[in-house]
């Protein structure tokens, strides 16, 4: 969600046509909230913060706030005339450049990005994590492949996927495991920066009363048995009747999922090839919850089929993944 907030009328009056155009939440300062008190609540909460106002008055208000890239929200700062948008925090990884260049769009004026990889032209692989719904383990390592592109080196990328396009200078594919970048949904070789793309569901099945730390538990084991990192994880999904387990909520709350729940009807339609229990359709009107939930959920094909025991069912679908090499938002 963008927040805006303005100090005068027209500079409301500007935040109310971007939010128009563009959605979030305006807020004019002092009424009731001062500054202090509308960053203090939204810093970590929001995705993007638009301060419409001077930029001194923008930086000294997020200052006590500030943590790193990989956390801080997109934050930008714009005249009340709307004539320049300017990133100040987050530029890539929190999406403020693109962003930027949307509101410049709408107001008709420039957006005045600095970051070295966008004045040189050259690739940004923070910016194409992205655009692609990745995300990067270590990001301190971000400013190595820049450098290296910036000066004129080669990074290599591996990748089990076709990235389609055209290649960007100084990028060069590569089938090394210990490549400059890593772009797989398991972790392999200690010298790459791993990218991660989000694109799993996990399908659950459980009897009642199961805890959340007995699913955690074996969501661990599966982990491990299939060296799928957790980041590549995005949703979980069941049957209808599980939706309301209480363990089952609690597990996927502590990771951050939306839990989709289905009907017996909807996961029989399921095409595919299912390990199914006569036990389960007796019990839930389908033979098998967690791989039919996982691929209708996910769109995509199984990855892992079900793994039992204790009760609980999982299995890991993926959905198609087509990345390509644009990373500017277009």
């Amino acid at each position: 969600m963008i927040e805006y907030i303005a100090f005068t009328q027209n500079g409301e009056n500007l935040a109310l046509k971007l939010q128009e155009k563009l959605g979030g939440n305006v807020s004019r300062s002092g009424r009731p909230e001062s500054l202090r008190t509308w960053i203090s609540r939204r810093f970590g909460e929001a995705e993007a913060l638009v301060i419409v106002g001077a930029a001194g008055i923008a930086v000294r208000g997020i200052a006590p706030y500030v943590e790193s890239k990989a956390k801080d929200p997109a934050v930008i700062v714009i005249d009340e005339k709307g004539r320049f948008v300017i990133p100040l925090l987050s530029g890539h990884l929190g999406g403020a450049n693109n962003l930027a260049r949307k509101m410049a769009e709408v107001t008709g004026g420039e957006a005045v990005v600095t970051t070295a990889t966008d004045v040189q032209g050259v690739f940004a692989v923070d910016e194409w994590t992205k655009k692609h719904t990745c995300s990067i383990l270590e990001v301190d390592r971000i400013k190595n492949i820049s450098a290296a592109l910036l000066a004129g080196g080669v990074v290599t990328v591996r990748c089990p996927w076709q990235i389609v396009g055209t290649m960007p200078p100084g990028i060069m594919m590569t089938a090394a495991e210990e490549a400059d970048i890593a772009i797989d949904i398991k972790v392999k070789g200690e010298s790459p920066m791993h990218v991660i793309p989000r694109i799993c569901t996990l399908g659950i099945g459980c009897r009642r009363g199961t805890t959340a730390s007995a699913l955690e538990h074996f969501y661990q084991r599966l982990l491990m048995e299939t060296e799928v990192h957790p980041d590549a994880i995005v949703e979980a999904a069941t049957i209808d009747i599980k939706a309301d387990e209480p363990g089952l909520v609690e597990f996927c709350k502590n990771h951050g999922w939306e839990l989709k729940a289905y009907s017996a009807p909807e996961l029989e339609q399921v095409k595919g090839n299912f390990d199914g229990s006569k036990f389960v359709e007796e019990v839930t009107g389908v033979n098998n919850v967690c791989e039919r939930s996982a691929v209708l959920a996910s769109g995509g094909e199984i990855l892992r089929g079900k793994t039992a025991g204790d009760g609980i069912t999982m299995a890991l679908a993926a959905r198609e993944y087509r990345p390509d090499w644009r990373w500017l938002g277009e």
